[in-house]
């Protein structure tokens, strides 16, 4: 988050390609990135938005509690959050990254692979970070259907078709 322009708005670079989130809440909450410099040391917990719009790859917005630049520089370097009722209802096959972090993964025989610890988008698709425990290196799995044979949220499970030697 930093300012943008010298009224007052700010800007910031969403992690979802689709920031629908952002723009159907009113109420972003802040949280201070410890290793960035911000002006102030405890910015806002809440900022009551007014106006936030699409420019480039990035969201301006405007809130009712920052009237100025000086005001939008000091949140510099904080994290925004929304409530995840905010969150758009994903179609029968999407699913939110943190949804998918801390699932157990095993293959079609069902031996365990492992613990979605992250995902990294690479851009034609997104690869699971899997820790398989023990002192094992990470595994990385592309998340495509090639790959990936179901995702069971309710039973916080994926199967992939991928051996315990990849």
């Amino acid at each position: 988050m930093d300012a943008w322009g010298v009224k007052g708005w700010f800007k910031i670079r969403p992690y979802a390609a689709d920031p629908q989130a952002l723009f159907s809440s009113r109420r972003w909450f802040l949280k201070p990135d410890d290793a960035a410099p911000t002006r102030v040391a405890h910015p806002p917990p809440l900022l009551r938005i007014t106006q936030a719009r699409e420019h480039a790859d990035l969201v301006v917005a405007t809130a009712q509690d920052v009237p100025d630049r000086d005001a939008a520089r000091a949140l510099r370097g904080a994290r925004v959050f929304v409530s995840r009722a905010s969150f758009p209802t994903p179609a029968a096959d999407e699913f939110y990254w943190v949804d998918l972090i801390g699932m157990a993964v095993v293959n079609r025989a069902n031996e365990a692979l492992g613990t979605v610890i992250g995902l990294a988008d690479t851009g034609p698709h997104c690869i699971f970070r899997i820790d398989p425990g023990g002192g094992e290196p990470e595994r990385l799995i592309p998340f495509v259907s090639a790959f990936i044979d179901s995702v069971d949220q309710s039973r916080r499970c994926i199967t992939a078709d991928w051996g315990l030697d990849y």
